[in-house]
């Protein structure tokens, strides 16, 4: 029995020398991450710090290069609008003018004149305006002396219808 009792003391005197190391590393774990934390504190500060002005800097840096791109694909954009509306009306226009010829085609076969034809017609009116101008400018002085020595003629009178009035009475009593 003196065995098992060295034995059970050399097993006790092992669990408490594990139970004390147990303890120190468990203290020495604890004080580590005191150490850390009050570290953390006093720099994390600094470091977030310093992280916010380089998360600034790379931010301004990716505006600045978006803007460039944004610009740049506008540039592009309107650009290739402006040839394609250019391209766009170059063909609108040769439309519009096949357009115009085949129905100036068509009222011509239909006998309708032209805008050429009426102008020219316009214009002839206004010259045979101006010589009608000129001379009833002149004619005046012709008819004056005429009428001067044409004997004047007696002044028709008119007859009366009579006839027909009592025509047309007779005939409404019948109906």
């Amino acid at each position: 029995m003196v065995t098992k009792l060295h034995k059970d003391s050399a097993k006790t005197s092992d669990a408490s020398h594990m139970s004390a190391s147990v303890k120190d590393s468990a203290q020495q774990i604890w004080q580590a991450g005191l150490g850390a934390f009050t570290r953390a504190q006093a720099e994390g500060s600094k470091a977030f710090e310093a992280l916010v002005k380089e998360g600034v800097s790379i931010q301004r840096k990716t505006q600045a290069v978006a803007e460039e791109k944004i610009t740049e694909a506008t540039s592009k954009m309107t650009h290739m609008a402006t040839d394609i509306s250019s391209k766009a009306s170059g063909q609108w226009d040769k439309l519009e003018n096949i357009f115009e010829e085949r129905v100036a085609k068509a009222l011509n076969k239909l006998g309708v004149p032209s805008a050429k034809d009426v102008s020219a017609l316009i214009a002839r009116i206004d010259a045979l305006n101006h010589a009608v101008q000129k001379l009833s400018a002149k004619a005046p002085a012709v008819k004056t002396t005429a009428a001067k020595t044409a004997p004047k003629a007696a002044p028709k009178s008119k007859a009366k219808p009579t006839a027909r009035k009592t025509a047309t009475k007779r005939a409404a009593p019948k109906a």
